[in-house]
């Protein structure tokens, strides 16, 4: 049986950690890091999420500068916003909540953000600082991977890892983040053939695809570390709604020895390393060792 990699016990003590860090530099500094969440529309979806990273903000002292705009705003309104908060000494990160409206051009306004003050880390620039090996801002949900890895003295070295999931939001980060750790790594995707062949290749199985218990046990090498970065609400029989990730948890428990669970798992270490890198931000821009 799998023992849990439990994000959400890693993401309170790390967030607890960084709220004593935040106290002490903001004495230092004479303001506390500042973080500007950008949302447009009523997506009940991405105001959960928004509303959970201005309560996390709230927990570790980060000033909260989140707008709300209604989906009919336009790209050149949101663009002004973008170039004046760029300009705004109070704020270190910025981050547009994604999806938008269909009438607005997300990549563009990404790259309307200040590389330095990119808090998702999807600006090409920290892109480009990411395939070079260069410090600068990771984008949160790999980071977050990395990380909850790393703490749980999961060594990537030498490991086959195998990334289901293409997107630039996580898998093409991750797969690269996961050669700078020097797993041996293979990116799988909906065109991929045999994918279950591919996936049972794995020491470590990544999988971020948006589609419900995709991975079954057939697809998983005994004794594989799964990580499941997907979230997916499915309905159930009772008409109730249940978030379910991209792995048959139940079954995939019992073949793996590392498994995370969902929710629980990935979500919580997402926004952890959103609030990690608008204070990394802030020690840069304001010349604070952490």
């Amino acid at each position: 049986m799998a023992d849990l990699l439990d994000g959400k016990a890693l993401a309170t003590r790390l967030q607890l950690e960084l709220s004593e860090q935040v106290k002490t530099l903001a004495m230092r500094a004479g303001r506390p890091p500042g973080l500007a969440v950008l949302m447009v529309g009523d997506n009940p979806a991405s105001a959960a999420y928004v509303r959970g990273k201005e309560t996390a903000c709230s927990r570790v002292g980060i000033a909260s500068y989140g707008k709300h705009f209604p989906t009919d705003t336009s790209q050149a309104e949101l663009k002004q916003v973008i170039q004046s908060l760029n300009q705004d000494d109070r704020v270190d990160g910025i981050l547009v909540q994604l999806p938008l409206p269909d009438h607005l051009d997300a990549v563009a306004l990404l790259n309307q953000i200040a590389p330095d003050k990119d808090a998702d880390g999807l600006h090409p620039t920290n892109l480009g600082r990411l395939v070079r090996g260069e410090p600068g801002l990771r984008s949160c949900t790999p980071a977050g991977v990395m990380r909850l890895l790393a703490d749980y003295q999961l060594d990537p070295k030498g490991q086959h890892a195998v990334v289901i999931g293409r997107s630039i939001l996580v898998g093409k980060p991750l797969a690269l983040m996961l050669l700078e750790a020097n797993a041996t790594v293979t990116i799988a995707h909906s065109r991929t053939a045999d994918l279950a062949a591919v996936a049972r290749t794995a020491d470590i199985l990544v999988t971020a695809i948006g589609q419900p218990k995709l991975v079954t046990p057939d697809m998983v090498k005994p004794g594989a570390i799964v990580v499941d970065v997907g979230i997916n609400r499915i309905t159930q029989t009772t008409g109730k709604s249940q978030l379910v990730g991209d792995v048959d948890f139940e079954a995939v428990y019992p073949v793996a020895s590392w498994i995370t669970p969902v929710p629980g798992g990935i979500g919580p270490m997402t926004v952890t390393m959103l609030l990690h890198n608008t204070v990394w931000s802030y020690c840069q821009r304001l010349n604070l060792a952490p």
